[in-house]
């Protein structure tokens, strides 16, 4: 069970007094909230942060015949900076729309979609944790074992996955604000830091000819959308914690900052493997090999992997966690400590078969599906809809339809050889004007469509009410 008090003057944190594992999907009460910009912005930063970050700046600059992007450093370094702040600028901003009611991210989307509706956006959402769980505890795996071949002559990456699996299970059990405060703020962002930090420098000091130019790169826009693929992903999870902070603004200003300071720093560092070493296995185990080959000795690059894999574990307990909330919002008397478990167990079982090509595809899968959905809810959001409509309605077909309207543009604007199936490309080359070339990418269309359909859909039920509301006889006006 964990717990906080309020914090002290000095603003020190303590741990006891109100428990914070089992809140449930109710707006959380006053006393509990006790999160502020810092510590929002070491939750954010160090989520943002981590072995499958590297991996996907690792892609960037990777050889497209080796299934990366081809870019050279200074086109990743900006598409990373474009990628990191528009990702994290749309996170910090749901995660003021989640704190503003204080509760999780799928019942935020219930006035918005209508009850059904967000039943639909929480079953995407556990599908997409439970995938994130897997990739988790697959990269986790995989970094021990290498360690583990390093240090002690042998491998057993199914004892590593049962490990990892257990660990972060046990993180997920015992709530956000003490895994913030005990944890993250005390050891694990701060080992992460070290450890990489001493890393980065390492790489600046012995990188040669980074700005080389390069032949047959992806477009940029695709690379864009990678970088804007891993902070999209947390929209579904980020009211699920933020709903904890202080105020809006200490919760906007922890987000943002923390979680584009991270993402950008992570998808240079994994460009900068790749470059320094001349790596051409982007994946994991690929990554723990150029860390362990560059560094000064044994002892420093199993230490630096142990740092990483420690940093590594909050990841995958998020995805839990949330995970366990979104089904809750379907089943709100299920016994959430069961949902973890059980979410903690389809991930592990995820983990033993999933590769490096499925990482990629999983991106962009995710991008087009959850860009356009909070484009839906912060349209909606701006259009008023956040203080005039917050009925629950049994489902609203308009935002809908502007949600699949948001998920076609983007897949109307990829690449056709990305990671869609041989029957979808056919039949999204037959759609006239396709913009497979676009030149911002996938996902500035896709939330566009989606903002600006769910802003005319709000504005035009809200008028609607208004008008019912001046017509109506003045006992029979709905009440705000």
């Amino acid at each position: 069970m964990a717990a906080v008090s309020a914090p002290s003057g000095s603003g020190q944190a303590a741990t006891r007094g109100v428990d914070d594992s089992s809140v449930g999907i109710g707006p959380v009460p006053v006393e509990l909230r006790r999160l502020r910009a810092f510590d929002i912005g070491v939750l954010w930063g160090d989520l943002a942060i981590g072995v499958l970050v590297l991996a996907a700046g690792a892609l960037l600059v990777t050889p497209t015949d080796a299934g990366g992007l081809g870019l050279g450093f200074g086109p990743a370094l900006l598409a990373i900076a474009i990628g990191s702040f528009a990702g994290s600028l749309l996170l910090a901003l749901v995660a003021a729309a989640g704190h503003d009611r204080g509760v999780p991210t799928m019942v935020l989307l219930r006035p918005v979609l209508g009850r059904y509706g967000s039943y639909g956006a929480s079953a995407v959402n556990v599908l997409q944790l439970v995938g994130w769980t897997g990739f988790e505890l697959w990269a986790m795996a995989l970094f021990a074992n290498r360690v583990s071949d390093r240090v002690f002559g042998f491998t057993a990456f199914g004892l590593w996955l049962a490990l990892m699996a257990l660990t972060c299970t046990a993180l997920a059990l015992v709530g956000p604000v003490r895994v913030v405060r005990v944890w993250l703020e005390k050891v694990g962002a701060w080992v992460v830091l070290a450890a990489c930090g001493y890393l980065t420098v390492y790489l600046i000091a012995h990188a040669h000819d980074l700005f080389h130019p390069t032949t047959g790169a992806r477009p940029f826009g695709l690379a864009v959308d990678l970088v804007v693929a891993q902070p999209v992903s947390w929209l579904p999870l980020v009211a699920d914690y933020n709903r904890f902070a202080t105020s809006r603004r200490q919760s906007f200003a922890g987000t943002l900052t923390g979680y584009a300071v991270g993402n950008a720093w992570f998808y240079a560092l994994g460009a900068l493997l790749v470059l320094s070493a001349g790596l051409v296995d982007s994946s994991p185990a690929g990554i723990a090999a150029g860390v362990l080959g560059l560094s000064a000795g044994a002892v420093v690059g199993t230490t630096l992997l142990l740092a990483l894999l420690a940093g590594e574990t909050d990841e995958a307990f998020a995805d839990i966690y949330s995970s366990a909330v979104s089904i809750e919002n379907v089943f709100p008397r299920a016994d959430h400590r069961l949902l973890v478990v059980g979410v903690a167990g389809a991930g592990t079982a995820l983990a033993a078969v999933v590769t490096m090509s499925d990482y990629e595809n999983f991106l962009f899968l995710l991008g087009s599906v959850f860009v356009p959905l909070f484009g839906v809810l912060l349209g909606h959001w701006v259009a008023g809809g956040a203080h005039a409509d917050q009925r629950e309605v049994r489902f609203r077909p308009a935002s809908a339809l502007v949600w699949v309207a948001g998920f076609l543009a983007y897949q109307w604007s990829l690449p056709p050889d990305v990671f869609l199936p041989g029957w979808w490309v056919r039949l999204v080359d037959r759609m006239p004007g396709a913009l497979e070339h676009f030149s911002l990418g996938a996902s500035l269309p896709s939330f566009v469509v989606a903002f600006v359909g769910a802003w005319v859909a709000t504005r035009v039920t809200v008028t609607r009410g208004h008008a019912a509301g001046a017509t109506a006889p003045r006992g029979d006006r709905p009440t705000p």
